[in-house]
Parts: structure tokens; C-alpha cells; sequence
């Protein structure tokens, strides 16, 4: 008999939602910036996204689900990244980033203290996103130092 993974595969569909969410905000945020340290760094972490994105689709699909294709958490952050520039420059969109990547730590931190999340699937989390979101946050205080 095959277990019951349901539980598992709809925490990791709402991780992979906001990973494919911050793939949306960092594209966006891509479109404000001109400075090639900048732009080369927010290009990396977004690949990192598309990366985490990816993982989590075949951590789903391995449990038997369908992965989710469509954005989630990050709404208001890729809405805010969108017009910063207008409302208060370059500098407020690299914060609304870290805000994001902020709350995509605390979502990682959650499933790993969730009992009911299967060990594979928060191996990938401990060893693999969650350092990657925590390096996300650290990048962009530094840039937001040099902005």
C-alpha cells in the first residue's frame, strides 16, 4: 500500500507557488535596475528561484502529486516591485525583495517543524533551499548597502 502523501505534496505545491512567485518579483525587480553588480546579482538569485522551483516540482510529483504552475505568495511583493520605481526608487524594491525572501524563510523554517512534511522532503528544505533563501537575504542587504 502506497502512503498517504496528500498532506506533504500540498505543503510543498504552496512552497513551490512562492518560489515560482519570487521568479515573477525578481523578473520584475530585473526590469528597475540598469547597474551591472545589481542586476548580475538579482539575475542569480532569481535563477536560484527557477532552480528551488524546479526541485520542488519533482519532489511532488515523486510523491505522486501535480505540481502547482501558477504563483502564489509573493503577490504583493511582485505588485510593490512593480511600481517602486515610482513611488520610492530603486532602493524600496530591493527591501520589498528582502521582505519576500524574509517570508520565504519563515515558510521553509515552518515545514521543518512540521511533523506531518515526510523527511525526504525536508532533507531538500534544510540542506538546499532554506541555506539558499538565507544567502538570498544576506545578497541583498549588501546591496541594498551599495544602492
Amino acid at each position: 500500500m502506497k502512503p498517504d502523501y496528500s498532506y506533504c505534496i500540498k505543503v510543498c505545491n504552496d512552497l513551490l507557488q512562492s518560489e515560482l512567485s519570487a521568479v515573477e518579483t525578481y523578473s520584475q525587480a530585473l526590469e528597475k535596475y540598469t547597474e551591472a553588480p545589481v542586476v548580475e546579482e538579482l539575475r542569480r538569485i532569481c535563477l536560484d528561484h527557477a532552480n528551488a522551483a524546479a526541485q520542488l516540482a519533482v519532489k511532488v510529483q515523486d510523491m505522486g502529486g501535480a505540481p502547482e504552475n501558477a504563483p502564489g505568495a509573493w503577490e504583493n511583493f511582485t505588485s510593490f516591485v512593480r511600481s517602486a520605481e515610482n513611488l520610492h526608487g530603486e532602493e524600496s524594491a530591493i527591501e520589498w525583495l528582502q521582505r519576500g525572501e524574509e517570508m520565504a524563510r519563515k515558510h521553509y523554517q515552518s515545514a521543518l517543524l512540521d511533523d506531518d512534511v515526510i523527511t525526504d522532503s525536508k532533507m531538500i528544505i534544510r540542506e538546499e533551499l532554506l541555506p539558499s533563501v538565507i544567502h538570498h537575504i544576506a545578497s541583498l542587504e549588501r546591496l541594498e548597502e551599495a544602492v
